[in-house]
């Protein structure tokens, strides 16, 4: 019969679906055996729709559905789903139990995301009757540790270690010390953070300033030069520049290079523009061209 039910389960069968016991049998199978991690999560999601709520036997059933289902998960690297997946079978936090919250909290710590735990684990452990339990004292530290610590909610570990009933005096100010030596170093690894930008600040600025400096000079020399140009233009004469300018304008404009009557001329007003320009710019005085 077992035999059965596993190959029907194998193929994805819904209707096969044995009782929850031994859908957790078949999910840790699936998940640690044949390494079928999807298989393994429908596994537990049927087995957990199965189970009332009540007994106690289910209570334990169900959370072990609860983990198996966490690692499948986590080795198909759907770690985001996994407290909407859990949270859909317990409703509220204050509901998860101890086993699943803790799983939960190594979970996003592993992958750095431990402010996803912060609501979930504060109202976990503020309500009254999960304070009964005997993993509460584990709990708060593991929150404190993995949770407060690392996203540097230094006053509210304090508050919480303050207000933990399940420590004794000693080990509240075993915590309390760890809470100062790592605000401490959070305190260095900031003002490090902040020199390191300062620094990057002002090398940045002097860079800028160099390349200001850089492009004024540069623009200083563009203006002289321009200035330069300018006077030396004025000084040129007016009628030659006033030539110059007529012949380019008849070459470039007036007449037409497809024309074959315009080849001669064009030749001759090439060679005079020639000259022109010579006389124009030339340092030398040219001799006036010759009609």
């Amino acid at each position: 019969m077992k035999g059965e039910l596993s190959a029907a389960m194998m193929k994805g069968e819904p209707a096969a679906w044995p009782p929850a016991a031994l859908l957790l049998e078949e999910a840790a199978d699936l998940l640690v055996l044949h390494r079928d991690f999807a298989a393994a999560v429908r596994r537990c999601e049927a087995g957990c729709e199965r189970l009332g709520a009540g007994a106690e036997s289910s209570a334990e059933v169900k959370c072990s559905l609860c983990v198996v289902g966490i690692q499948a998960l986590a080795e198909m690297n759907r770690w985001r789903e996994v407290l909407s997946w859990v949270l859909q079978y317990y409703q509220v936090p204050e509901h998860l139990p101890p086993k699943v919250l803790e799983l939960c909290i190594l979970l996003y710590s592993k992958v750095s995301e431990p402010q996803v735990m912060l609501e979930v684990g504060s109202s976990w452990l503020r309500d009254q009757t999960n304070k009964s339990h005997s993993e509460y004292g584990s709990l708060m530290e593991l929150y404190l540790l993995h949770v407060l610590l690392p996203l540097g909610r230094f006053e509210g570990a304090e508050e919480l270690v303050r207000g933990c009933d399940a420590l004794d005096n000693e080990q509240q100010q075993t915590f309390l010390r760890t809470i100062c030596e790592r605000r401490c170093q959070w305190t260095q690894q900031e003002e490090m953070h902040s020199g390191a930008e300062e620094q990057q600040d002002a090398a940045a600025e002097t860079v800028l300033g160099a390349l200001s400096q850089k492009l004024l000079t540069m623009l200083t020399l563009i203006r002289r030069a321009l200035r330069s140009m300018s006077s030396h233009f004025y000084t040129l004469p007016y009628k030659k520049m006033l030539l110059a300018t007529f012949l380019l304008y008849l070459v470039v404009v007036r007449l037409d290079p497809a024309s074959p009557t315009s080849l001669p001329f064009i030749y001759k007003l090439v060679q005079l523009f020639r000259q022109a320009w010579a006389s124009v710019f030339s340092p030398m005085h040219r001799p006036p061209i010759q009609n």
